[in-house]
């Protein structure tokens, strides 16, 4: 009964999301996804609604003030056209989650996955079981979701340092469609926080904001629902 419900929730999804290209008026929520395993899956309180807060004042957006929490099981997400994951430690989905999770993501949810540092050896073999037959894609510096209302034209900014990697962007693409995008060694959500929290500078947060901000008009605005690597 519950998966019946859930493709049917899939089905009004698709409905819901056709309607969000080029929004300009009322009021839609995005998610912040809840998860088991230990993860602070509530880490960086303040950055979401700061992003928020950025893209109704800078792209005209219409978005609720705060995040919705969403369980990766719920129906309720199937409500919202995007959500947020992030946190330093260990994921773990169940079965019937990742199915609920994988029907969302195919009827034309996204998720981001901000990997707040100490994420990485976790979440990959989530990834590969929600999407056992995709690999992750690195997105090259001319992929439009760089190009949007803010360039980029070296692709994903280095926010925070943690070990000194070169910040990447993966995507997993799903009948031509980016479904997942994973930031590593970025720390966009850091970016976003509230300047007390991390004491990053105003250029460090607006980078941040912005990067966001493209994602957000990347997913929500796109003319074309078919986004190509």
């Amino acid at each position: 009964m519950k998966s019946k419900l859930v493709h049917i929730w899939a089905s009004l999804l698709m409905v819901l999301l056709s309607t969000y290209s080029g929004y300009t008026q009322g009021t839609y929520s995005i998610g912040l996804l809840k998860y088991n395993g230990g993860g602070d899956w509530y880490a960086n309180p303040t950055s979401l609604p700061n992003l928020i807060k950025f893209c109704n004042k800078n792209l005209g957006m219409t978005l609720s003030a705060q995040p919705v929490v969403v369980d990766a099981g719920s129906l309720e997400i199937f409500q919202l056209p995007f959500v947020h994951m992030t946190g330093h430690g260990n994921v773990i989905f169940s079965g019937t989650e990742l199915e609920n999770l994988r029907s969302y993501l195919i009827g034309g949810g996204f998720l981001h996955i901000d990997d707040n540092y100490g994420m990485d050896p976790f979440i990959r073999p989530q990834l590969k079981r929600l999407f056992p037959e995709l690999e992750l894609v690195e997105l090259p510096p001319s992929h439009p979701l760089f190009h949007q209302k803010y360039d980029f034209p070296g692709g994903l900014p280095k926010i925070h340092e943690h070990d000194g990697k070169p910040a990447q962007a993966f995507g997993l693409f799903y009948s031509g469609r980016m479904v997942v995008l994973y930031t590593y060694e970025c720390d966009l959500g850091d970016g976003w926080e509230d300047p007390a929290v991390h004491k990053d500078s105003e250029a460090t947060r607006l980078k941040a904001l912005r990067m966001g901000a493209n994602l957000l008009q990347y997913v929500l605005m796109a003319a074309d629902p078919v986004q190509q690597r």
